[in-house]
């Protein structure tokens, strides 16, 4: 039973939402040692939630049946505050941090009857592509398609229990350079990425200001855009929110593709892409071209290929080091006994409760941003990222949207995932990093397997055609079988 489905039972009293909730929230407290996919199991906060929800469907029964997420378990990345549950983005450093408030995502999640599980793991702060970077003490989430490799990062809790979930459920995911979409990939769902400032910050515990965006995670496109539609929107708690109003992605989701001009693009099929992955990519568009009437073209990307990587980890590490600048065990994050001058406890404090990637981020992080460095790094990397904007601009003067494989590779395993440098952990993220530079809306759809592992192909589409790509999604998910 998908999660439309499932409201739509609820909504007639035709199944138990106490009982539903009983039985995800067992699985979770089941699987989750084999599989680590949460950080914190909510489960008498859940519990609570569906038996007031149950009370209302009793009492007042057409209300009840306004809630269009009513009864839903709904898992939030740990990035994402929930009001009284310990929020940690993954972090030591962040240990025993409960918000006094709900990010909005989570406040209208809830506002719909949406039934709050817990948190999801995550690499620390966003950090990874693998979903291995966790924090100190933090375990590894691992693939339900295979224990041995990795979710990908950096929800990778989110992906991996979507995936493995047998109940209705829906999550919250949070996506900095493609943190949605190759879990969704890895893990063989489906991550739905929204345009930069069409789903509110505010909540967020922030990797990088002017790149982070909330999204969502299932296991159909169909399921992912219901949620969506309800997060979406303008929040004056957030300066970066844009006015446009909400829409209803499921409303025109049947409509007809024919005619849709879709870009290929050429180097994200070539070297260095895994060749079953490009394959089956390239078996989803014929059959979306055969079934649905599309037209494809080639085409190259060639400024983004080269530049994304480079452009996007001096901007992403500059504004995660001023972010993180705050957790200096004075007013912010964990302590210790004050001891030393400031840089000799804050010193300490950082050294302690950091992970190692999250120091090597900040330290280069601080780097670019220091006196003489500035200009020659972050400004450039700033302006680069706008001529990336505008390769992207051109494309779509003439395509509908553009398509590629999500990931280089499936899913890999934790052994060789240790092997990797940290530059090859960064060339990970090839695929995903172009759009998320840009601020444009994507999707990661299951379009059939490599090796045995799911493969994902990415679908962009220019800023806030949420619907048009949402469309597309469902239509090609629904012609791969």
């Amino acid at each position: 039973m998908n999660a439309i489905e499932f409201v739509q039972k609820a909504q007639n009293a035709e199944i138990s939402v106490v009982e539903h909730t009983h039985k995800i929230l067992e699985e979770i407290k089941k699987k989750n040692p084999a599989y680590n996919h949460f950080n914190l199991i909510a489960e008498d906060f859940a519990i609570k939630q569906a038996e007031e929800l149950e009370k209302q469907i009793r009492q007042n029964p057409e209300k009840a049946k306004s809630l269009k997420l009513l009864g839903l378990p709904v898992s939030v990345k740990d990035c994402i505050c929930v009001k009284g549950i310990e929020s940690r983005s993954g972090s030591k450093i962040l240990s025993g941090y409960k918000p006094v408030f709900d990010a909005t995502v989570v406040a209208k999640a809830k506002e719909q009857g949406a039934i709050i599980l817990g948190k999801t793991s995550q690499d620390e702060f966003g950090f990874g592509s693998f979903g291995t970077n966790t924090g100190i003490d933090f375990k590894k989430p691992k693939n339900p398609h295979d224990v041995s490799r990795a979710c990908g990062g950096s929800s990778a809790g989110a992906g991996g229990f979507t995936a493995l979930t047998e109940f209705s459920h829906i999550a919250l995911g949070e996506s900095t350079g493609g943190s949605i979409a190759c879990p969704a990939s890895f893990c063989g769902v489906v991550g739905l990425t929204p345009t930069y400032g069409r789903v509110s910050r505010y909540g967020l515990i922030d990797y990088a200001n002017s790149l982070d965006k909330i999204g969502t995670i299932a296991k159909s496109t169909k399921e992912a855009a219901l949620l969506l539609q309800i997060i979406s929107g303008n929040d004056e708690k957030d300066a970066t929110s844009l006015k446009n109003p909400a829409e209803n992605y499921i409303e025109n989701l049947s409509s007809p593709l024919k005619g849709m001009k879709i870009a290929v693009i050429r180097e994200f099929f070539g070297k260095g892409i895994d060749s079953g992955a490009s394959k089956a990519c390239w078996s989803a568009l014929k059959a979306a071209e055969k079934t649905l009437g599309v037209k494809y073209e080639e085409v190259s990307l060639p400024l983004n290929a080269k530049y994304a990587i480079p452009a996007y980890y001096l901007i992403a590490m500059a504004e995660a080091s001023t972010n993180l600048a705050k957790y200096c065990g004075m007013r912010y994050g964990m302590e210790e006994e004050l001891k030393g001058n400031f840089d000799e406890y804050f010193t300490s404090v950082r050294s302690k409760f950091f992970g190692e990637e999250a120091k090597r981020r900040i330290i280069l992080g601080t780097f670019t941003r220091m006196a003489g460095f500035r200009d020659a790094y972050y400004l450039r990397a700033m302006k680069l990222r706008t001529l990336l904007i505008e390769e992207y601009a051109k494309l779509f003067k003439k395509f509908d949207l553009i398509v590629h494989p999500t990931m280089p590779v499936v899913a890999p395993k934790f052994d060789d995932i240790e092997k990797l440098t940290p530059l090859e952990n960064y060339m990970m993220d090839i695929c995903t990093m172009p759009a998320n530079l840009a601020g444009l809306p994507h999707a990661s759809i299951p379009v059939g397997k490599s090796r045995n592992m799911p493969v994902g192909l990415m679908l962009t589409a220019s800023h806030l055609q949420e619907a048009r790509l949402i469309r597309a999604a469902n239509a090609i998910e629904g012609a791969c079988g």
